[in-house]
């Protein structure tokens, strides 16, 4: 299942650190998320490309061919179907409470 890979993807730390330096700059080559893995952890590249090729079967890095270079891209729609799915859902009643709360205290001000 998609989720399942998806989940799979964010639980590791440098994984996330990947789609981290993804959202804050898009269109990375290997070499340059080596670098920036190698700012908080030792690991060749090798290594960041396994981690590479994970996030890309659970669809949160798109490749994309430019000449020589594979530049990845950050694919956010399976984290935000994630958020739609198991957070939002749970979040929307502390909300209504918060806002309905808000009605009521101001109803009381009014009077």
């Amino acid at each position: 299942m998609q989720e399942d890979l998806v989940f799979k993807a964010l639980a590791d730390p440098t994984r996330r650190l990947l789609l981290d330096a993804l959202f804050e700059r898009d269109g990375r080559s290997l070499g340059e998320l080596e670098t920036i893995v190698n700012r908080h952890t030792e690991m060749s590249r090798f290594g960041v490309a396994k981690h590479l090729r994970l996030l890309e079967s659970a669809d949160l890095v798109i490749v994309q061919k430019s000449g020589r270079e594979r530049l990845h891209h950050l694919n956010a729609v399976p984290i935000r179907t994630i958020h739609d799915r198991w957070i939002d859902k749970y979040t929307e009643r502390h909300v209504r409470a918060l806002t309905d709360l808000k009605r009521l205290s101001e109803e009381d001000d009014r009077e």
